[in-house]
């Protein structure tokens, strides 16, 4: 008699943390198309922070971008608003950066 296999089952935000963790340019376009959503400003948030999360946690990105811990958990809240200062500081600290193209 055959013994099944067990499947182990990973949820989606592991793959995901996994995903944006091992390849920076998953990230950038992961960041890209979230930029892209125009309809709903707070999507770049929510995939900031979730890049954040996986590239070492939020009090690491924090301490890397030169700010406050709590200042970025409420930034990069669905409901944040933070200053492009702050953008510009945590995509660096993930090793990513906000560019601007012509739009077709």
């Amino acid at each position: 008699m055959r013994k099944k296999k067990s499947v182990t089952s990973v949820s989606h935000d592991e793959v995901m943390r996994r995903r944006l963790r091992a390849n920076p340019k998953f990230a950038a376009e992961y960041l890209k198309a979230a930029l892209d959503d125009a309809e709903e400003p707070a999507v770049l948030l929510i995939a900031l922070r979730r890049i954040a999360e996986a590239r070492g946690g939020l009090a690491k990105v924090a301490k890397a971008a030169g700010i406050e811990r709590e200042s970025l958990y409420r930034a990069l809240s669905a409901r944040g608003n933070p200053r492009l200062s702050t953008l510009v500081a945590v995509t660096k600290a993930v090793e990513l950066k906000l560019t601007v193209e012509a739009a077709h």
